[in-house]
């Protein structure tokens, strides 16, 4: 099995059309997993067998409108979407973002940034990415922002930026595909940084490409794996640990009380004691 990630900031027309159209295409080639659809562009992460997968990239790719996509592929042992959901929204990733598209940063590639990490540049690895994803992944000495969600990301840079001579110098941004670097980038650019590059396929093409040198635990992905190896041939050392017993993990869950839904990491054994809540006080509240 494959998981495919991927998006294009491209304009789209006719919508409803388009959705149709994408929904019974991977209905037909028995793909299941989640695209978003908007005005601005695609969004999409899908699974499926490796020839059903190929098909949808293949003729993907034929469209004009999205010849120059960079598909992250990653392997699964079994499909990692339990339905396949193609939605029209307002953007392709939450922001709120009122950005110029066409002033977003340079691409970076994954060989390029290896190397600057390598060659001692002073350089500002920024991390676009929701603390829940940053806690269990990172590039090591990476900065990152303290985003609950996406949309801090404009107040949080405007914290960031009163750092002396911060705006001057080499940044570069990554998220785990590059869909969310693409208007932050823009956005940085906006507010007077001068020097600012985007990693091009963001965490995931940095894995496949390059490996996971510079690289530190693992990478949360928005599917039932929940987290993963960016370096299929390498596992990368774990940075967190079980809520519980503290040990080594990077399992996450959401609280089985609703009123809580807390994300946490647990390992299995401590997932039981908890009853699947986040803490032995909501497993109480739950259970009393």
């Amino acid at each position: 099995m494959k998981n495919i990630l991927f998006y294009k900031y491209t304009n789209i027309q006719n919508l409803n059309d388009f959705k149709e159209q994408q929904f019974k295409l991977c209905k037909r080639l028995h793909l299941l997993g989640t695209i978003l659809i908007a005005k601005e562009g695609i969004n999409g992460c899908l699974s499926g067998n490796e020839k059903d997968t190929k098909k949808y990239m293949d003729l993907l790719d034929k469209n004009p409108k999205f010849k120059d996509v960079k598909f992250k592929v990653t392997k699964a042992h079994k499909s990692t979407f339990k339905r396949l959901s193609v939605r029209i929204r307002k953007e392709i990733v939450t922001s709120r973002l009122k950005v110029n598209l066409k002033k977003a940063a340079p691409y970076i590639e994954p060989k390029q940034l290896k190397n600057l990490l390598e060659s001692k540049e002073d350089v500002i690895l920024l991390d676009a990415r929701n603390n829940y994803e940053y806690d269990i992944g990172k590039f090591k000495h990476a900065i990152h922002l303290d985003l609950d969600t996406f949309r801090q990301f404009p107040s949080k840079i405007n914290q960031f930026k009163n750092i002396n001579n911060i705006k001057n110098k080499k940044i570069v941004t990554y998220c785990t595909g590059g869909v969310r670097c693409e208007k932050a980038s823009a956005f940085l650019r906006e507010e007077g940084f001068t020097d600012v590059h985007q990693l091009h396929g963001g965490i995931l093409a940095y894995g496949n490409e390059v490996g996971n040198e510079h690289w530190q635990g693992k990478c949360f992905v928005f599917d039932k794996r929940g987290a993963i190896e960016i370096d299929p041939n390498n596992q990368s050392e774990l940075i967190s640990q079980c809520i519980l017993c503290h040990l080594p993990n990077a399992d996450y869950h959401n609280c089985k009380l609703t009123t809580c839904d807390k994300r946490f990491i647990a390992c299995e054994d401590c997932l039981k004691t908890l009853k699947h809540c986040c803490s032995k006080n909501c497993r109480n509240i739950l259970y009393r």
